[in-house]
């Protein structure tokens, strides 16, 4: 396919990685253990109006945070996968579980235990900042970072192909 748009037609599930992309990556170390990460509220935004519209939402993360958790808790994100090992067998469980197609999926990743799921998923996408691994696989490099709004950039995308963006569910949380 040669315009990566007409992939968003089929879209009705996102996968996201965390850390690199729904956060710029850096972690900050207290003395209790605990990693704080940054979040973008625009990012945040994108997500629940994509929930109020239909789409699944599913992040599959390898660092396990309880910050991270509260966050998709407040988003009421329920399909949120932390610590994983090996992220491609989360990926196909989940699909599988909700009887979802690889072109009906939209995962975001950022670095190399992404790969796999670059490979399998319909639309393969990353921030601008992934490692390059990551960039060749993907039919759409976002022009914001991770944790900068590259998830706000392709939910609205995928929407607004989709004719569902700026209606009368935009305007509140």
């Amino acid at each position: 396919m040669s315009n990566y748009k007409e992939r968003l037609l089929k879209v009705n599930t996102f996968i996201f990685d965390y850390d690199g992309v729904l956060s710029d990556g850096i972690v900050i170390l207290m003395s209790n253990g605990e990693a704080l990460r940054t979040a973008n509220v625009k990012d945040g935004y994108a997500i629940q109006l994509a929930m109020k519209k239909g789409y699944r939402i599913a992040i599959i993360s390898g660092a396990y945070s309880e910050s991270v958790k509260k966050r998709f808790e407040n988003l009421k994100v329920s399909d949120v996968f932390l610590g994983v090992d090996h992220k491609i067998l989360v990926f196909e469980e989940y699909l599988t579980k909700h009887s979802i197609s690889p072109e009906e999926v939209l995962f975001m990743g950022d670095d190399i235990p992404d790969y796999e799921i670059m490979l399998k998923a319909g639309v393969p996408t990353c921030p601008a900042d992934a490692a390059e691994e990551i960039r060749s696989l993907a039919v759409y490099i976002s022009h914001h970072n991770g944790g900068q709004g590259c998830v706000r950039d392709i939910i609205e995308q995928v929407m607004k192909v989709q004719g569902k963006w700026m209606n009368e569910d935009a305007y509140h949380w």
